[in-house]
């Protein structure tokens, strides 16, 4: 495949571990200028040295997303060093899974994944807006969840959140046609990124498995002893029951990694053996 992220600028939200450092060290790989931004300062300090061979192509920049001002200065910084701004990868986000009935220890984490999620990528939109328009093209790429495409049970903030991701980027997607590109990228079970700390009630993850529930709880358990059989942890397997974050982080490069006038619109990437019904 032809690379056509050499020398592109891109610009990647919750990147100083987990899922968006991954992101951005495949990106600096195909030869991108990257921006990692972070609210955990120390985190991406603490990182530095895994992108020792391309400091020449990497800013690190500590945002907090929900904080407009601090991202029109994260896009102000990324212009300064690197002339542009190609892509935008909204990827800061939380995800505190729990039920109506916990509301008493839900809603502070409720209003911070609100605030993330929605405002953080609505934030992210419009400070890269007017110099992708100035540029006359762009690419905003913003994370959602399989939790946005119907409501269930254990999931009605984060799944609204999500939801909300999804009106955004399409209403970005018209009215910016022709300018700027727009991709959804709808995650199923990843393990391994960090969201499922966020987590308020365990049970809360019923809601995304229905029928499910009971046999891959179960399956969750068992890999977490080391019980689970070798074909549900196997990729090359047909029973692969939960995606490693790599998989996730390979189509989004995919979907960036394309002709300027190709636009991949929506990708759900799931584990062909996973138990979840949305």
């Amino acid at each position: 495949m032809q690379n056509h992220l050499n020398k592109k600028v891109v610009v990647v939200t919750g990147a100083a571990s987990g899922f968006g450092k991954l992101v951005a060290s495949k990106c600096l790989d195909l030869g991108a200028m990257v921006t990692r931004c972070d609210v955990n300062k120390v985190g991406l300090s603490n990182t530095k040295d895994d992108f020792r061979e391309y400091t020449a192509n990497l800013l690190d920049f500590t945002a907090d997303v929900t904080n407009l001002k601090q991202m029109q200065k994260l896009m102000q910084k990324t212009i300064e060093k690197f002339g542009r701004i190609d892509v935008l990868i909204n990827n800061a986000g939380t995800m505190p899974l729990a039920f109506y009935s916990d509301h008493m220890k839900a809603m502070k984490p409720w209003d911070n994944c609100i605030d993330i999620n929605i405002k953080g990528v609505l934030n992210g939109i419009t400070s890269a807006y007017d110099q992708m328009i100035l540029q006359g093209s762009g690419h905003i790429v913003n994370i959602s969840s399989i939790y946005g495409n119907y409501p269930v049970a254990g999931a009605g903030v984060y799944g609204a959140t999500k939801a909300a991701v999804n009106f955004l980027s399409e209403s970005l997607r018209v009215e910016s046609q022709g300018k700027i590109k727009v991709t959804i990228i709808k995650p199923t079970g990843v393990r391994g990124t960090g969201l499922g700390a966020g987590i308020i009630n365990e049970d809360a993850i019923i809601g995304i498995l229905g029928q499910n529930a009971q046999n891959y709880i179960k399956m969750m358990d068992d890999y977490d002893a080391g019980l689970l059989p070798d074909k549900n942890s196997d990729a090359s397997d047909i029973e692969y029951y939960a995606l490693s974050p790599e998989y996730l982080a390979d189509q989004i490069i995919y979907s960036i990694n394309q002709p300027l006038g190709v636009t991949i619109a929506d990708v759900t990437v799931r584990a062909s053996g996973e138990g979840y019904i949305l």
